[in-house]
């Protein structure tokens, strides 16, 4: 891939509150449908989200993305993927810059960066290579491409450390907001690392890992495995930021759907939940106009998508001013709960998308089976 230096990379610093998230990246030969998965569950303070598709130009490639409501230039994608089937996410890191460099938090820009130029997991390297340094970034990114290889760079100003997924025993890749490669005993979510193996434990052993699985079942889990325990149906109130996977910061969960091999990178698909992930109503978007639904978008006051918007009114009601997180809003036994009624919402949303997909397959592929 031919090397381009970014002027907006190099003279912008930004000023990005640091995120935390928990990040898996699945291999096909253990997804239900032969499909790889790269999933983000992002925690920020910045709670509005949305996603909007950016148009191709003479010298980049179309792409969807996750964007912070506010930024109205689409300058920072914090989950994507192009049209050559390239996908892209990040965790912030805790534990790998030993240097005293200023103007950090470059993360958005690399990936909208690697979202206009990339084809493969080879150019992601290649970029970070030749990226003037320092990178100003201190990250995991986790990538997936057409041909159905993916990996995590543990990356920092000056180097990275290349994690495959091919060299993975059990076909996952879990990373949070420590490095594998980074200082010993530092870093943040050890225990979120552990309570998302920890569950996506027994669908390995059968192989059936899907996006469903990822934004329905771990991004609205309150299991802990550090305590040995899942309060996901207890009916108490919480302390909300005890090492779940869903924190008072998390802002949406997505998931890109990467194709099989042979397929066109057209029919990548992102599945994305906006807001709070336990209260969050999940959408597919694509590629094309009118591939992005307007409920993503940033079609709402000051920029903000309505269906983020939904879920953060739902946060509300379900959290007391002490930052505590009362379950029996989310689940109890009445079947009331945020989350059980938009389970059976999302489900049919996850049924609607497959069929959409299951079209474009058609026109794309003929009759062919993949």
């Amino acid at each position: 891939m031919k090397c381009f230096y970014v002027v907006l990379y190099l003279v912008i610093a930004c000023t990005v509150a640091a995120e935390a998230c928990t990040s898996a990246i699945v291999s096909g030969r253990v997804t239900a449908n032969g499909r790889p998965l790269l999933w983000k569950h992002r925690d920020t303070s910045r709670q509005n989200n949305k996603v909007e598709r950016i148009a191709a130009t003479d010298s980049t490639y179309e792409y969807v993305a996750l964007f912070n409501a506010e930024d109205t230039l689409c300058r920072e994608a914090w989950i994507g993927y192009n049209s050559q089937g390239f996908a892209v996410m990040n965790t912030a890191v805790y534990n790998l810059k030993d240097d005293t460099v200023t103007g950090m938090d470059r993360e958005g820009l690399l990936m909208t960066e690697a979202l206009r130029r990339c084809t493969t997991v080879d150019d992601f390297e290649q970029l970070l290579c030749c990226l003037p340094k320092p990178l100003g970034v201190e990250a995991n990114f986790g990538v997936i491409d057409a041909r159905g290889n993916g990996a995590y760079f543990e990356t920092d100003n000056w180097n990275y450390r290349k994690y495959d997924l091919a060299d993975a025993p059990d076909g996952v890749l879990v990373r949070t907001n420590y490095a594998h490669s980074g200082r010993r005993g530092e870093g943040k979510g050890h225990t979120r690392e552990a309570n998302a193996l920890q569950l996506l434990k027994p669908h390995i052993t059968y192989r059936d890992i899907s996006a469903e699985l990822l934004t329905e079942t771990l991004s609205r889990s309150f299991y802990s495995s550090r305590r040995g325990k899942d309060y996901t149906h207890s009916e108490t109130t919480l302390q909300a930021d005890q090492e779940f996977i869903p924190r008072p910061t998390s802002c949406a969960t997505v998931v890109v759907e990467g194709v099989a091999t042979g397929e066109n990178p057209l029919l990548t698909t992102m599945w994305v939940g906006l807001g709070y992930p336990p209260c969050s109503e999940i959408r597919a978007a694509w590629l094309g106009d009118n591939g992005v639904p307007d409920e993503l978008r940033g079609t709402g006051r000051n920029g903000h998508s309505p269906l983020c918007d939904a879920a953060i009114a739902r946060k509300d009601k379900a959290f007391s001013a002490k930052g505590e997180i009362d379950i029996s809003k989310l689940y109890n036994k009445r079947g009331t709960g945020y989350c059980q009624l938009l389970l059976t919402r999302n489900k049919e949303a996850y049924r609607r998308g497959y069929e959409i997909i299951g079209r474009k397959r058609s026109q794309l592929h003929g009759n062919s089976e993949h």
